[in-house]
């Protein structure tokens, strides 16, 4: 989330995000004809009301959260419905939407990876990281590999990004220790307002600014955790996340490292769709962003 702010400082920072850029000018000459980003959501399009452990977006607009700029992404409707049928074919029962809101946790990486948040057709798929109770760990590698046997099918260019941080802990409310008036944002459909929006944003940075002291409330990111993590992903094992569990997540990585899941998704997919190689080109930890800071790359054999 912090990713987005604008006081990029030199040091770690800039290291991630010419890691970044080398991997957006890769995309920018590989042209993808279809893009799909497994993603999180941070109660800005699915609440308790009605919480999916997996979506696909037939529709999708952007959220305003982070000062990201609104608007309608090109999502390919007969191609997104299709894949919702394949996926539904062998055995993931999915929900679907024509009115997704997504957030930062998707718009973000393709501002950045991209260079714009509907430069390429692209299908969202939403996987609950937030909202107790989570998919496991292996229905989202099955999940993964479903997406993967259907983009395998296309014959187009496709890039997959698995969105997400790593070790994080940031202070989002859990339903059974909120408030009742947070309790009900967090279960009410509820488009937050400008001011709400910088109400919660001005918490997260504060959170940063006292982790970077050495002081609460957020569980420091864990370098240990995210080497070991990124073993298991590097090892092209999708079994090896079957030992994952919600408990070991929230005590090691923080809250927010159950978004690890949207990595492994795409790391599943990628099997699914045939051998391929994979480069670790960054990890650190940025106490600043409250998070342990990776990027990965891979591609399947020409």
């Amino acid at each position: 989330m912090l990713v987005g702010m604008p006081d990029t400082r030199p040091g770690t920072q800039g290291r991630f995000f010419a890691a970044i850029e080398a991997r957006a000018a890769q995309i920018a000459a590989y042209d993808p004809e279809l893009v799909v980003v497994f993603g999180p959501d941070h109660f800005n399009g699915l609440f308790y009301d009605l919480m999916p452990s997996f979506c696909v977006a037939l529709e999708a607009e952007s959220t305003r959260d982070w000062d990201l700029p609104p608007g309608r992404l090109n999502v390919p409707r007969e191609l997104a419905s299709r894949c919702l049928q394949a996926l539904r074919a062998e055995g993931i029962d999915v929900a679907m939407s024509l009115r997704m809101r997504v957030d930062h946790g998707i718009t973000i990486p393709l501002h950045k990876l991209t260079r714009a948040a509907n430069r390429y057709p692209v299908i969202p798929i939403v996987i609950n990281c937030a909202a107790d109770p989570r998919p496991s760990f292996a229905r989202v590698a099955k999940l993964g590999a479903s997406v993967g046997h259907f983009l395998a099918g296309l014959r187009q260019r496709v890039l997959v990004i698995g969105s997400g941080g790593l070790s994080h802990d940031p202070p989002t409310p859990r339903l059974a220790s909120a408030a009742p008036e947070v309790a009900a944002r967090l279960v009410d459909r509820h488009t937050p307002s400008a001011e709400e929006l910088r109400h919660r944003e001005s918490r997260v940075i504060a959170a940063a600014n006292a982790l970077v002291k050495g002081a609460g409330p957020c569980l420091p990111p864990s370098e240990r955790w995210d080497r070991a993590f990124l073993d298991d992903l590097l090892g092209h094992d999708p079994s090896a996340f079957e030992r994952y569990t919600d408990d070991a997540v929230d005590r090691e990585a923080g809250f927010g490292g159950h978004e690890v899941r949207c990595w492994v998704a795409a790391f599943a997919a990628m099997h699914a769709a045939g051998p391929f190689r994979s480069q670790l080109h960054f990890h650190e930890i940025i106490p600043e962003w409250i998070t342990g800071m990776a990027v990965v790359s891979a591609a399947h054999a020409a």
